[in-house]
């Protein structure tokens, strides 16, 4: 653990350590714990297009296959499955379709039922690739679109019909009817000059929007105020990590009930004060994608690895989505 100011011992406990809780996998992303009586983690593991079920405690199994690409031709990039995933209100799961370059419900926990597409393109060309995403407590979602989805995961992608690698945001998405065609007129693009923008939370009071940006020439963290129309002003750095030698890039990012902010970041898990100072980094000995609050209390940080996923208790609870 970097602990840099002693603001950190207030979230993470002196005697914390990480605990390997599954393995063998290439790379983890996307992670959701699912309350109920039956609480269990979802997570992404993107190269075999695939979503895992872990019950604590248990070997985690397959829950969903095909995630993301579902076309008769094979998929000639990297990354063919979905990727980040997130919970309406009324607990249905939401996934960013990455690969699949769309944003989609199920409408109940069964892997083989209704699928609801939320969004698939903005002005008529098709999105680059999903990546992350959260919702409002109006009933909007928030995601990012960066390439990664595309099979050379470049802007020069052949495939790639959008000039911008934007944040945008769908009106009243928990509405949507099941089964209904994405409304067009609904969807914003809010932000278009992040080059790779990934993880987005808010703040707990929804105040602020936080976009990471996991391009290597500009490893950032920015907050963005939110206005009352749901648009965003008056972007702010929160942090620059652009130098920072180490394996890693701000990737997947969450938000606990204090306000403070963890992200994936070189070395490991970044976190950050509701003041936005960097006041500490949970060192993880290999690659991180995502990370997600689960357990009983809320107080259990799920760590995506790029094999492996980790876990760690910490003192203050996470935000629910």
């Amino acid at each position: 653990m970097e602990r840099l100011t002693k603001a950190i011992d207030e979230v993470v406990p002196a005697d914390a350590t990480l605990t390997k809780v599954a393995d063998g996998y290439t790379w983890t992303e996307g992670p959701i714990w699912i309350y109920g009586s039956a609480a269990y983690l979802l997570f992404a593991e993107i190269p075999s297009n695939s979503i895992y079920k872990l019950i604590p405690g248990h070997k985690a199994t397959l829950f969903m296959r095909p995630s993301g690409w579902d076309q008769a031709t094979p998929f000639k990039g990297k990354e063919p499955g979905s990727n980040g995933m997130t919970l309406d209100s009324r607990l249905r799961l939401t996934v960013a379709g990455h690969a699949n370059r769309n944003v989609w419900r199920m409408e109940t926990m069964n892997p083989k039922g209704k699928i609801t597409i939320l969004a698939d393109s903005f002005e008529g060309k098709k999105f680059n690739s999903p990546n992350d995403l959260v919702y409002k407590r109006d009933h909007s979602l928030y995601f990012t679109d960066p390439p990664y989805g595309l099979e050379s995961q470049e802007d020069s992608d052949p495939k790639k019909e959008l000039t911008v690698n934007g944040v945008y945001r769908l009106d009243q998405a928990l509405d949507q009817a099941p089964g209904s065609k994405p409304d067009p007129k609904k969807l914003h693009l809010l932000i278009s000059d992040l080059p790779r923008p990934n993880g987005i939370a808010f703040s707990p009071d929804e105040k602020y929007l936080y976009v990471n940006c996991s391009d290597p020439k500009k490893k950032v963290w920015m907050r963005y105020a939110v206005q009352a129309d749901g648009s965003v002003a008056e972007p702010k750095l929160i942090a620059d990590a652009t130098s920072d030698p180490r394996e890693g890039a701000p990737d997947g990012m969450k938000v606990d009930q204090h306000g403070n902010i963890y992200s994936t970041g070189p070395g490991g898990i970044w976190i950050f004060s509701s003041k936005l100072e960097h006041i500490g980094t949970i060192d993880v000995p290999e690659r991180t994608g995502n990370l997600a609050w689960g357990g009983a209390d809320g107080k259990t940080l799920y760590i995506m690895a790029s094999n492996n996923l980790y876990t760690i208790r910490l003192n203050v609870p996470g935000s629910r989505p």
